[in-house]
């Protein structure tokens, strides 16, 4: 590699950060059908608002409320081929009064833009989760 390709990909890895993207979704049915779709179509959503590319993605945690269980979510991830893509399901702390039937996602990806920048995806009513976003 020439000496000026080197140098234009160490300033491109020196402006990428690991940051923390956020979403929510709220699932139609606890039936796996309706677990994947809502997942991917976050999933897809968070990566179109960030202009992600699959290989920007370090890792996905997904989180679902007590009353989704009959799929995990990150299984979404080997149905669209991104099976190298580290990913943990686990449940959301159930709280009194909490809002029921929702898929959260924290996606921690390489981004060459500020925390303010970032595009947190809260589709339909799950915006009153974080209406400050």
């Amino acid at each position: 590699m020439s000496g000026n390709k080197v140098n234009e990909k160490k300033e491109k890895i020196e402006m990428l950060m690991i940051r923390g993207i956020r979403g929510a979704i709220e699932v139609k049915r606890n039936e796996r059908d309706s677990i994947l779709a809502a997942a991917r179509c976050l999933l897809q959503n968070i990566l179109s608002g960030n202009q992600l590319d699959p290989e920007d993605i370090v890792s996905i945690i997904f989180t679902t409320t007590k009353d989704i269980n009959a799929e995990f979510p990150a299984a979404v991830l080997r149905d669209t081929g991104w099976k190298y893509i580290p990913a943990l399901c686990a449940h959301e702390m159930d709280v009194p009064g909490g809002m029921k039937g929702v898929i959260r996602i924290l996606v921690h990806a390489y981004v060459n833009k500020n925390q303010k920048d970032i595009k947190h995806q809260y589709l339909d009513k799950t915006i009153r989760l974080r209406p400050d976003l």
